[in-house]
C-alpha cells in the first residue's frame, strides 16, 4: 500500500451559465456584459472544486475499480487543505461531495476555527463562446510549513507520494525541501505549474520528480506548443523524470527525461468529433489519470500508455457535467495493448 497526499486549496464553485445571443459575425467571440448591464443566467450550480479535490474525486473512482478487479487497495489518498471550522455547513458539504463511501481521507486537513466561509470560486461560462471566467476569493489563512509538517506526521511506514498544487510557491518549496531532508519514505513529488505570473513556480519544478505545466503558463513564457514547453523546461527541472504539458483540444505532451523521448497525444483523432460540455476540472482530471498510471501501473504501462490514458480521461470529462462516472467509462474500455479506446 502506498500513500498519496495531495496538497492544495479546496473551493466551493458557483458556476453560472450565461446564454448570450450568437454574434452577427461567427468569427467574433461575444463579450461579457458591460458594467451596469443585466443578463439572465440560464443555470446556476454550486459544487465542490479546487485542483487537488477534483483530482482526488476522479482518482478515487479509478482506485475503486482497481480494487474491484484485484481485491486489494494500491493507494491510500489524503487531502491536505485549509478548511473553515469543522462545524460549518460548508465543511459538511465538502465532505459529502466525495460520497459516503469515499476512499479520500480528509482527517489531515487544516481547519480554521472561527471561520465559517470556505474558499469560493465563481465561474462565469458563456454558452455562445464556450469561454469561462473565474473569480476566486478566500479569507482563510494560508497553510504554513509547520502546519504541513504536523498534517503529514505519522503517515506510517508506507511509501508516500506528495502532489502539490503550487499555489503558494515559497511555502510549497519549503515543504518539499523539508520532506527531502527528513522523510526517507518519500516515493516521489509532483507539482502543478499553472498560473501565469506567479513567482517561484520554476523553483518548485526544479525540486519535483513530475511536473505538470498548464497551457496558459506555457504561453506566458512564449512557448508555442506543449512539446516546446517540456523540452525547454527540462534544463530547469533538474531532478524530474516526467515533464508534462496539457494543450486543450490538442491533448498533451510528455518528456520522459531518462530516455529523452517526447510523447505527444491528441485529445481527438482525425474525423472524431468531441462535444464540449464542461471544461472545468479537465486539467485536474488529466493529473488524476497520470498519477493513476504512475502509482498503479508504474511497471506494466509505458510512458505513452500513461499519457494516452490521462488524455482520454480528460477528453471524456469535458463531454459531461462534473466528474461522475468518468473513471469507470474510460478504464472499462481502455485498451492497454494499443493505448486506444475500443
Amino acid at each position: 500500500m502506498m500513500n498519496l497526499v495531495c496538497v492544495g486549496a479546496c473551493y466551493l464553485d458557483t458556476i453560472i451559465r450565461q446564454a448570450l445571443p450568437p454574434p452577427p459575425n461567427p468569427r467574433r467571440v461575444p463579450h461579457y456584459p458591460e458594467e451596469d448591464s443585466k443578463l439572465r443566467a440560464t443555470r446556476l450550480q454550486v459544487r465542490r472544486g479546487g485542483n487537488c479535490p477534483n483530482t482526488l474525486e476522479v482518482l478515487q473512482q479509478l482506485l475503486q475499480l482497481r480494487r474491484e478487479q484485484d481485491g486489494r487497495g494500491v493507494v491510500r489518498p489524503y487531502l491536505v487543505s485549509c478548511l473553515p471550522s469543522p462545524e460549518s455547513p460548508a465543511v459538511t458539504r465538502i465532505i459529502d461531495s466525495f460520497g459516503a463511501d469515499t476512499a479520500v481521507d480528509l482527517s489531515r486537513c487544516i481547519y480554521r476555527l472561527g471561520s465559517t466561509e470556505p474558499a469560493s470560486c465563481y465561474v462565469l461560462r458563456s454558452e455562445a463562446s464556450g469561454s469561462r471566467t473565474l473569480v476566486n476569493h478566500s479569507d482563510l489563512p494560508k497553510m504554513t510549513t509547520d502546519e504541513f509538517a504536523t498534517a503529514v506526521d505519522g503517515l506510517g511506514d508506507d511509501d508516500t507520494w506528495f502532489h502539490f498544487e503550487g499555489r503558494i510557491p515559497e511555502t510549497t518549496l519549503q515543504c518539499i525541501q523539508s520532506l527531502r531532508r527528513s522523510n526517507s519514505r518519500v516515493r516521489g513529488v509532483s507539482v502543478e505549474i499553472e498560473k501565469p505570473g506567479r513567482d517561484g513556480l520554476e523553483d518548485l519544478a526544479a525540486e519535483a520528480d513530475v511536473v505538470f505545466y498548464s497551457r496558459s503558463w506555457a504561453e506566458s513564457k512564449h512557448y508555442e506548443t506543449a512539446q516546446q514547453c517540456v523540452r525547454a523546461q527540462s534544463g530547469l527541472a533538474r531532478r524530474a523524470s516526467h515533464l508534462l504539458c496539457t494543450w486543450g483540444s490538442e491533448g498533451a505532451a510528455c518528456l520522459f527525461v531518462p530516455s529523452g523521448n517526447t510523447v505527444s497525444c491528441p485529445a481527438t483523432h482525425p474525423g472524431q468529433a468531441t462535444r464540449v460540455v464542461d471544461t472545468v476540472g479537465a486539467g485536474d482530471t488529466f493529473v488524476a489519470g497520470m498519477l493513476f498510471g504512475l502509482l498503479c501501473h508504474g511497471e506494466d504501462w509505458d510512458v505513452e500508455t500513461k499519457v494516452r490514458f490521462a488524455v482520454q480521461l480528460a477528453t471524456c470529462k469535458v463531454q459531461r457535467e462534473g466528474f461522475d462516472g468518468v473513471g469507470a467509462d474510460v478504464l472499462s474500455c481502455f485498451d492497454v495493448a494499443s493505448a486506444t479506446q475500443r
